[in-house]
């Protein structure tokens, strides 16, 4: 069994900062790659950030500058740092891990359950 529990999303004003946080635990043979989608009202779920074990990066452009991930390979963590946050950010933000577990040599997708992060004044 594997789980991913999010932490830091809520209300923040225009122009402000948050910082999300995702652990994962369970049987955990290793862990590729790492990242953050968000979903608003009405829309798809889309990719923000994503990072690999060695360290690359990909960000939607609509938050590169703004936002950063990272991650604590030691404790399973990613991070995603929110900065300059407008309204458009408001969204339900979910966190993903590529997960091979010991039961398993195969690779399978995780997720979390999903913070809000809601940017309005």
């Amino acid at each position: 069994q594997v789980q991913l529990v999010e932490s830091g999303g809520g209300l923040v004003q225009p122009g402000g900062s948050l910082r999300l946080s995702c652990a994962a635990s369970g049987s955990i043979r290793s862990i590729n790659a790492m990242g953050w989608y968000r979903q608003a009202p009405g829309k798809q779920r889309e990719l923000v950030a994503t990072m690999t074990s060695g360290g690359s990066t990909n960000y939607v452009d609509s938050v590169k500058g703004r936002f950063t991930i990272s991650r604590d390979n030691a404790k399973n963590t990613v991070y995603l740092q929110m900065s300059s946050l407008k309204p458009e950010d408001t969204a339900v933000y979910y966190c993903n891990a590529k997960i091979k577990t010991t039961a398993s040599f195969y690779e399978y997708d995780y997720w979390g359950q999903g913070t809000q992060v809601t940017v309005s004044s």
